[in-house]
């Protein structure tokens, strides 16, 4: 009987049933687990702070490992060793954040970004400030995206003081009536008490909290902010290396309004403390006509637009206020640590335009990188991609960094009637000196004071 055709297929087709019945299940969940089956013994690996199992013939690639693993995974130091074109990172550098509980799902996103394009690489560690305690969720969240270690700090209420006070010196009821005044205007912020505490601590206190003190070298992020392409270099390196003390991606103009009195609060700063302005200096960039008014975005022109000379300044018809975008800025702190910017940022406070005014932590850094630095000492990264509502930068030729911008956008700060960037490139390449120029005689009269003498045409008195 088995020698019969239909008998002998009926066989066989039993056989196969019964085998999927008591293999499929398994062969099913590999296949659904990693895209094949496979009898290998599985080991252990970490995924997002959970222990999943992958057969020991499947493997991740370790720099995705590392961006999503937690603590058991091979330390930073370890990882620096992992790819053979990467150099090592460099010591006491790291990522500085200020963000609140509920921003934790933007700043995720940001964290992402940034270990995905840049930092899988090198582990470097982490550090997040708030003026609150940080929720364990904050803490355990932000950590499992890291891969380096996470520090969180709080903020000293001297530094940030809480609820609806201020500090000492300033007249509340005439802040309060400022910023009441402000915030009927179309001023982002203008009308947060909030914002200007925020303000007040990255211009004067982030680099004195404890956690920084071990620090030299800071990166800046914020919450919702994308990184658009790979790095396939190391910021922290290349600014260490090339003696940079300031680096930013993005400038564009300030509110006017948020700064008023500020370049005048700075020039009455500069005739009280003279020895701070650095020679040379980046003068030319905040001011078109020596210090006169505070112009960062401007360029003298001559009728068809044609560059006027240092020496054969006009008066341009309107004034526009500049800076730094501080969103992303990649410093040495040894910057904020100088008794130049120690001395500014106090006499600034004691104006109160912190208060009285929104005086932002942007034109303050601005202003005095350019007043305290050498022109070689800031670095202007075109070769960063970066967005922060609403602007973004996308370097030229970014398919070959893996960009998901594009370069052609008009949207593209670097090119935009509002950027600040073109007017940094031309004072970089005009006013740039190997050599600090030699001492001119003391002026005796305002007729022959130098081009680099700051002029006070207002007096500033300061409690």
């Amino acid at each position: 009987m088995l020698s019969h055709p239909r008998l002998r297929y009926g066989l066989i087709l039993g056989a196969c049933i019964l085998s999927l019945v008591f293999l499929l299940p398994s062969s099913f969940h590999r296949v659904l687990s990693f895209g094949f089956s496979s009898g290998i013994q599985a080991s252990e690996t970490w995924y997002r702070g959970q222990k999943v199992k992958h057969p020991i013939a499947w493997q991740p690639p370790r720099d995705e490992r590392l961006i999503i693993t937690g603590k058991d995974l091979p330390s930073p130091e370890e990882l620096a060793m992992t790819n053979l074109t990467t150099q090592p990172k460099i010591d006491r550098a790291a990522f500085v954040v200020l963000a609140r509980n509920r921003d934790l799902y933007e700043l995720l996103e940001s964290i992402r970004g940034m270990e995905d394009r840049f930092n899988h690489k090198y582990g470097y560690p982490w550090i997040f400030l708030n003026n609150e305690p940080f929720s364990e969720e904050f803490k355990e969240r932000t950590s499992q995206f890291t891969s380096g270690h996470c520090s969180y700090g709080l903020i000293d209420p001297s530094e940030w003081p809480t609820g609806t006070s201020m500090p000492e010196n300033i007249n509340v009821s005439l802040a309060t009536e400022k910023i009441n005044a402000m915030g009927q205007k179309p001023i982002p912020y203008g009308g947060s008490l909030t914002y200007r505490k925020m303000c007040r601590y990255q211009s004067m206190f982030f680099w004195r909290h404890p956690l920084l003190d071990d620090i030299e070298w800071y990166w800046r992020v914020e919450p919702s902010v994308k990184y658009y392409c790979d790095l396939d270099f190391d910021p922290f390196r290349f600014m260490k290396e090339n003696k940079k003390k300031y680096g930013f991606v993005l400038s564009l103009y300030e509110y006017p309004d948020t700064i008023a009195t500020l370049w005048e609060t700075t020039k009455a700063f500069l005739i009280k403390y003279p020895q701070h302005l650095a020679q040379p200096n980046f003068v030319p960039f905040i001011s078109y006509d020596s210090g006169l008014n505070y112009n960062q975005c401007e360029w003298p022109f001559f009728d068809g637009d044609e560059v006027a000379p240092y020496n054969n300044l006009t008066v341009l018809p309107r004034s526009r206020t500049g800076h730094f975008w501080s969103n992303f800025e990649i410093g040495d702190l040894s910057l904020w640590r100088s008794q130049a910017y120690l001395d500014y940022v106090k006499f600034l406070d004691n104006s109160g335009g912190f208060f009285y005014e929104r005086w932002g932590d942007a034109p303050v850094h601005s202003i005095a990188a350019s007043l305290f630095l050498h022109p070689d000492e800031l670095h202007f990264f075109d070769n960063i991609g970066y967005f922060h509502a609403p602007f973004h930068a996308c370097p030229v030729g970014g398919p070959t960094r893996n960009c998901a911008c594009d370069e052609k956008n008009p949207l593209n700060f670097e090119f935009h009637a509002y950027s600040c960037t073109p007017h940094f490139k031309r004072v970089q390449s005009t006013v740039f000196k190997p050599a600090p120029p030699p001492p001119a005689p003391k002026p005796t009269t305002t007729e022959d004071m130098p081009a680099n003498v700051i002029i006070v045409t207002k007096t500033v008195t300061i409690d």
